[in-house]
């Protein structure tokens, strides 16, 4: 850390009200949040996990108690306070122990997407220097035992599972039988300072390198706190922990839970996150947008697979809902009639959605991409209540959030207590505030870059604040692209406009330096298997339907409706179809499923020429 780095964080946290400690009841760093929590709440069953068909508990004072040996154990294999250790690992109770016992050592944790290429993960353990790495399974280890041997710092290797014939390796319990045990983790937690680096998050390298965040404890329970400032969170809400906890997102979630003496249910996968749900019933569920736009299409296509009149009633119940959630919205009186049709639409269709979601969702908590308008009034208007926050790892991350207070449609909310939020004179967003990273690991130029002259973060996010303080995204300044006419492009936008079909999975708008704006666009197959079977046409594979003009006749017209109202320079003029999704483990969306755009345009640089070649 710097001497500058210092100085700025420093003035922070005295800019906004934290220059004097965090308050005597709250946790100055993250050792101490856990020991708090236990000794408040004494939770028998703090962190939840299932194996063999059943929810098991582990107590918080185990949870302390286990973190507390996890952390001598590090000191006995030679890592001491700064020291590294990266975790590569999907959500779990261990995840959350060895997150743990390296702040109770003081050792800084690196966490990374078990989605990662084995060169990306390379680069991450080597640019941080890692001693030690932790890994959930044999399968994981196996993904990236070819480029362990260039990780020239690495020395150990932790397996969460018991037990493993890789030479060298260690289980997590024997980690915990390794320590000193005539030590005391109380010496270890007392040498922490809240100014101290907790993590060092590692971006997703969507505009270029990879840069290791650095993040205080102090930096990280600011905004824990203070983000939950205007939710009455409680020991008596249940979460369900589905997004990874690699992601800054989910790790401060975490760390909320804990804080307020939930009861935290890890999701046994993604593929088990509907049955996970049924199970636990969660009252707080925190997830991306992906997550909400995927059950509405589910939704929609077991409507249409129904027939017509199953179908004409859910698209009339999801208009009733966004008729009830914008009037709501707006403060406008709800008629009678309005009422009455929202009363029989709930129990034909949104029952269902509040079902899958296990019925008892007070607060759903999206970020880390836009959130539709029209999403956001589906599930508010079905009773499922969204609220859309707005940040980034380097803002350890929420700089703003809407709120059962305080929330507005199309917009990510108001700035969170003790944040401060600005418009550059370029329509840039700067953030000021405690959760402001300290800087890049080891990258001092990116550090000085990242910042103004007056120390406030620049975002990278182009946006506007209106006059009652709420602030709207409209897109990534360095995604803006500029037509051969010289007129800028805001993709996302539009790509929201583009993805409100029915038809349509994905959408990626594309123009740079070209005549006009066109979209490449990954189909909805299932829903188009529905829409063939209604026009009478033979069921074709993924490719047939790509190139069938019939189907490119309808997405024309589909994107033509979804996009009116558009300037002249933001028509979409054309449009590709792509017969395969586009994922992370392709290579064309970060884990946080945000697009790669340079990688888009490398990959389908044929078919984005073909779109372009004159008549």
């Amino acid at each position: 850390m710097t001497s500058n780095a210092e100085n700025r964080n420093l003035s922070h946290r005295a800019a906004v009200g934290r220059g004097e400690p965090l308050l005597a009841e709250e946790p100055k760093t993250i050792a101490e949040l856990f020991v708090k929590a236990a000794a408040r709440f004494d939770r028998r069953d703090a962190l939840n996990f299932k194996k063999d068909g059943q929810w098991n508990p582990i107590s918080s004072r185990d949870v302390v108690r286990r973190a507390e040996r996890i952390a001598l154990g590090l000191v006995s294999l030679g890592l001491g306070k700064g020291d590294k250790a990266a975790i590569l690992a999907a959500n779990s109770p261990e995840w959350t122990l060895a997150d743990a016992g390296c702040q109770f050592a003081g050792v800084i944790d690196v966490p990374i997407y078990t989605t990662l290429t084995p060169d990306s993960v390379r680069y991450i353990i080597n640019d941080s220097s890692s001693k030690i790495l932790f890994v959930d399974t044999r399968e994981a280890y196996d993904r990236i035992a070819e480029i362990l041997p260039q990780c020239s710092s690495l020395q150990h290797i932790v397996f969460f599972g018991e037990g493993s014939d890789v030479a060298g390796s260690i289980s997590l319990s024997e980690l915990e039988s390794k320590g000193d045990p005539d030590a005391s983790a109380d010496d270890l937690r007392a040498a922490i300072r809240p100014d101290d680096i907790a993590t060092l998050i590692y971006t997703s390298g969507t505009t270029g390198e990879p840069k290791g965040v650095m993040l205080t404890h102090d930096n990280i329970l600011s905004n824990v706190i203070d983000a939950g400032e205007k939710y009455t969170f409680s020991p008596d809400d249940r979460p369900l922990s589905v997004l990874p906890l690699s992601h800054v997102f989910e790790r401060s979630a975490m760390y909320l839970y804990i804080l307020n003496g939930m009861a935290v249910h890890y999701a046994e996968s993604v593929e088990k996150v509907p049955e996970n749900l049924s199970e636990v019933r969660p009252t707080i569920f925190v997830g991306v947008p992906r997550i909400f736009e995927k059950v509405y299409a589910k939704a929609k296509l077991k409507a249409a697979r129904g027939g017509g009149l199953k179908e004409k009633i859910f698209d009339w119940a999801i208009g009733v809902a966004k008729d009830f959630a914008l009037r709501n919205e707006k403060n406008q009186p709800i008629s009678l009639l309005l009422k009455f049709k929202h009363a029989i639409a709930d129990r034909l269709v949104y029952s269902k959605f509040r079902d899958f979601f296990g019925g008892r969702l007070r607060a759903c908590i999206t970020g880390g991409a836009a959130l539709s308008d029209e999403i956001y009034l589906i599930f508010t208007g079905s009773g499922v209540p969204i609220m859309q926050g707005y940040g980034l790892t380097e803002t350890s991350p929420v700089i703003t959030s809407n709120n059962p207070e305080a929330a507005r449609l199309g917009t990510v909310g108001k700035p969170i207590h003790n944040m401060k939020v600005r418009i550059a004179a370029d329509g840039e967003v700067e953030a000021f505030g405690p959760g402001v990273m300290l800087g890049y690991y080891k990258k001092e130029q990116a550090t000085h870059d990242a910042f103004t002259e007056d120390g406030w973060f620049r975002t990278g996010d182009i946006g506007e604040i209106d006059p009652d303080g709420f602030l709207k995204i409209t897109d990534r300044k360095k995604e803006l692209f500029k037509t051969s006419g010289g007129k800028y492009v805001a993709p996302s936008p539009i790509e929201q406009m583009i993805r409100s079909s029915r038809f349509v999975n994905q959408a990626v708008l594309i123009g740079n330096e070209r005549k006009f704006a066109a979209a490449l666009i990954v189909p909805n197959f299932e829903m188009l298997d529905s829409y063939a079977k209604h026009k009478g046409i033979k069921p074709m594979s993924a490719s047939e339907y790509c190139h069938d003009e019939r189907i490119i006749d309808l997405f024309e017209r589909q994107v033509a409706g979804a996009t009116k109202g558009l300037a002249k320079f933001e028509t979409v003029k054309k449009i590709a179809l792509i017969e395969k999704e586009m994922t992370v483990d392709g290579g064309e969306l970060t884990p946080t499923m945000k697009l790669k755009r340079r990688v888009i345009d490398e990959k389908y640089k044929d078919v984005i020429d073909e779109i372009y070649v004159e008549d």
